[in-house]
């Protein structure tokens, strides 16, 4: 049995007791890691990590309880065998990991066996689906799918992803080039410091809110947004904002499309991971970045993006 056949199996057979201990393991170590900011391969500020500028980051968008495209995605990159063998490989989750699929279950305990195993290479951010309690989010089918798969001691595995999501992090950034996140840029955001303690500022000013459900868009002014959070925003917010931060282009997921999207003049790429229902895209993708390379612009990553 292979490693990744081996990482599947227990997703779908560990037990009430075996989840929670692992999402508590996880829980200890975020907790533990957001006390030593600057200790190991990777920088931490609040919610913000600071990837390295070498090496190589495997980005992975929604998921939505799609394990197939997991295990897919996992197998053709061979992220477990490189993890184990290279110090400089990194994969970055974009957030949204259950809800809309049958799966979400087996998704959060493989990638969070990853996290366990492999901590800081591993990092797992946060979306509009695992957001705060006071940002609510339809569908929620996740207890649903959690009261299938473990009867009644789904809750106690609910109440423990609940305290695991205001854990996550929320932003990462390979200063100088690419800034990644769920959903979009807040529209008042002066530093990457803003970006970093959105969270600390939540709910006093939308920033948070903002990085889980913005939208890009193409008109000229930003608005509402019709999903009932966050905003469209518009690409002088974008030109404005990554400048100001000193990045070059935005990493996102959020939004479901053939694997890639490019948006705003090729500021901003969207990357989805899942296929199937509700969505029915044909493709889904997941993108490899060699971080000492010369920042590259949407329509660049896109080409080498690897659609399946």
């Amino acid at each position: 049995m292979t490693k990744m056949e081996e990482l599947a199996r227990k997703a779908s057979s560990c037990s009430v007791d075996e989840f929670c201990h692992l999402i508590r393991g996880v829980i200890s170590s975020l907790t533990e890691e957001k006390s030593k900011s600057l200790r190991g391969a990777v920088k931490r500020e609040g919610g913000l990590i600071y990837l390295p500028s070498k090496g190589k980051v495997l980005v992975i968008g929604d998921l939505h309880g799609d394990l197939d495209s997991l295990v897919f995605i996992l197998k053709s990159s061979k992220l477990l065998e490189r993890l184990t063998r290279e110090n400089d490989v990194f994969a970055v989750f974009l957030g949204d990991y259950g809800d809309r699929g049958s799966y979400p279950a087996e998704v959060y305990h493989i990638v969070l066996t990853l996290r366990s195993i492999f901590r800081e290479k591993i990092v797992m951010l946060r979306g509009n689906h695992e957001g705060p309690e006071d940002m609510t989010f339809r569908p929620h089918d996740l207890p649903y799918f959690l009261r299938r798969r473990f009867g009644e001691g789904w809750r106690k595995v609910y109440v423990e992803l609940r305290q695991l999501f205001d854990l996550l992090y929320h932003s990462a950034v390979v200063e100088g080039k690419y800034l990644m996140l769920h959903g979009g840029l807040p529209e008042n955001v002066n530093s990457l410091s803003d970006i970093a303690w959105a969270h600390d500022a939540h709910p006093a000013k939308s920033y948070l809110e903002e990085i889980l459900w913005n939208d890009p868009g193409e008109e000229e002014m930003s608005s509402p947004s019709p999903r009932g959070a966050g905003r469209i925003f518009a690409s002088k917010v974008t030109n404005t904002t990554l400048n100001r931060l000193g990045v070059k282009t935005l990493i996102r997921s959020h939004e479901p499309c053939d694997g890639t999207a490019v948006q705003q003049k090729g500021r901003i790429l969207t990357l989805f991971s899942r296929k199937g229902p509700p969505y029915y895209n044909s493709q889904a993708a997941y993108l490899e970045i060699d971080l000492a390379r010369e920042a590259m612009d949407a329509y660049e990553l896109a080409r080498q993006a690897h659609h399946f």
